[in-house]
C-alpha cells in the first residue's frame, strides 16, 4: 500500500491496478440564517470532481460533468454529479484501471471545481478529498488532501497520475487557481498547467 503526501513529491504506483480519487463537501448557509439558511442548507451547493486524461500535456478526454466513461472501455469511470454535498461518505468519486488505460495517454489530472455558475468553494464546508488503492476490490485511504478554507477561488487540481515506463505515479498537487464558470476550455487549460 502507498502513502502520499504532497511533500513526499510522486509516489510509485507498482502494484496499484485500481485507484479511486473522492471528493466530498457539505452544504452551508454562509452567514444566512432563518428561512433562506435553511434553504440553502437543504438545496447545497454543486462542485464537481472531473479527470483530464492528457496526451502530451494535451487535454484529450474528459470524466466528469456529462461524461461518466469517456474512453468507452471502464478506464476512466466517474460516479455522477452530485448537485448538493449531501450524503455521507464522498460526493463524486472517479476511479482509474490502469491496464486499460489507452498508450496514448501519457498523464491524468484530478480537479474539483465550482464549475457550474452559481456554485462556489464558499458555498461548502469541510471540502476533502481522498485517494485510494482500489486494487482488489476493497478501497484502502492513502491520502486525505484538505484545501484551504480561505482560498476565493473555484477550482484546485487535487493530483496528477503520469506514465512512467510500464508504470504510473501519482503525485498530490493541491493547487487552487481560478476557472470561468461553465468554460470547458478554461477548466482544461488548468489541468494542462498542472
Amino acid at each position: 500500500m502507498i502513502t502520499l503526501t504532497k511533500e513526499d513529491g510522486p509516489a510509485d504506483l507498482d502494484g496499484v491496478t485500481h485507484l479511486s480519487i473522492g471528493v466530498s463537501w457539505d452544504p452551508t448557509a454562509g452567514a444566512s440564517g432563518g428561512v433562506m439558511g435553511r434553504l440553502r442548507r437543504k438545496t447545497g451547493t454543486d462542485l464537481d470532481l472531473i479527470a483530464i486524461a492528457m496526451h502530451d500535456g494535451d487535454p484529450v478526454r474528459l470524466a466528469g460533468i456529462d461524461s461518466l466513461d469517456p474512453i468507452g472501455n471502464g478506464s476512466l469511470l466517474h460516479s455522477g454529479d452530485n448537485q448538493t454535498g449531501h450524503g455521507d461518505g464522498d460526493d463524486e468519486t472517479v476511479t482509474v484501471e490502469f491496464s486499460k488505460i489507452p498508450p496514448h495517454i501519457t498523464s491524468i489530472v484530478f480537479v474539483a471545481a465550482a464549475y457550474k455558475k452559481g456554485s462556489s468553494f464558499q458555498k461548502a464546508r469541510n471540502i476533502s478529498f481522498k485517494v485510494y488503492d482500489a486494487t482488489g476490490g476493497s478501497p484502502q485511504q492513502v491520502a486525505d488532501i484538505w484545501p484551504s478554507m480561505l482560498t476565493t477561488d473555484n477550482g484546485c487540481a487535487v493530483a496528477k497520475a503520469v506514465r512512467s515506463g510500464g508504470t504510473w505515479k501519482l503525485e498530490v498537487i493541491n493547487v487552487t487557481g481560478k476557472i470561468k464558470q461553465g468554460d470547458q476550455l478554461a477548466l482544461m487549460r488548468f489541468a494542462a498547467s498542472k
